[in-house]
């Protein structure tokens, strides 16, 4: 795509061309110094799952339901709420209004389980409220920042959005470096660190 967009920002201008041998050179060196350097953040922050995400990491136990623990799922329904604990005599401590927001799953008890959100907030919601449909937040510990979205998985593909600290996108793959999402009516990759959704390495299909 020629150009990019910036979600809820205005459109970025086309970077004017550079001619000359030498500039191109050096350009292209540098491109092959950025892509090194990504390629050790993605490294680092995989050794450290959860820096951005917040995540608990991957998972690692098998629960009761035979599903493994800890994992994404996400809202079914516009409003949902949420309990102290594990049964309907429980008091409600909040109610999400935000169908397909993604929610990591860190306990299960019978028809219940146990949540955590991107901000920390766990409580314990219905198994019929949530669905296997993998969604993810873009950034949402970087408030007030703009991630690219790409048009392939590599930096070298070119953005073709920036997408704000926030935004909720269906996955429709990752790789464990990259994940495929829609978000705002664009499709394109993003890093695979900068969402909260799925574990830093993880391979969603």
């Amino acid at each position: 795509m020629a150009t990019s967009r910036t979600l809820s920002a205005p459109t970025y201008a086309k970077p004017a061309l550079i001619l000359g041998a030498c500039i191109l050179a050096a350009a292209a060196g540098f491109l092959a110094l950025r892509h090194h350097a990504h390629k050790q953040d993605l490294a680092q922050a995989a050794a450290n799952a959860g820096a951005i995400t917040g995540s608990t990491g991957p998972a690692q136990q098998l629960g009761p339901s035979g599903l493994p623990i800890p994992r994404f799922v996400s809202l079914k329904t516009e409003k949902v709420n949420v309990r102290k604990g594990p049964s309907s005599d429980h008091a409600v401590a909040w109610v999400y209004q935000s169908k397909g927001l993604p929610v990591e799953i860190t306990a299960e008890y019978e028809t219940w389980r146990r949540i955590r959100d991107a901000q920390g907030a766990e409580g314990w919601i219905l198994q019929n409220m949530l669905a296997g449909k993998r969604m993810a937040l873009i950034a949402p510990s970087r408030k007030g920042s703009f991630i690219n979205m790409m048009a392939g998985p590599s930096l070298e593909s070119g953005p073709v959005a920036r997408l704000a600290s926030g935004v909720q996108g269906e996955i429709k793959s990752c790789d464990g470096a990259w994940c495929r999402i829609l978000a705002s009516g664009y499709d394109g990759y993003v890093d695979q660190n900068m969402l909260w959704g799925a574990y830093p390495g993880e391979v969603v299909n």
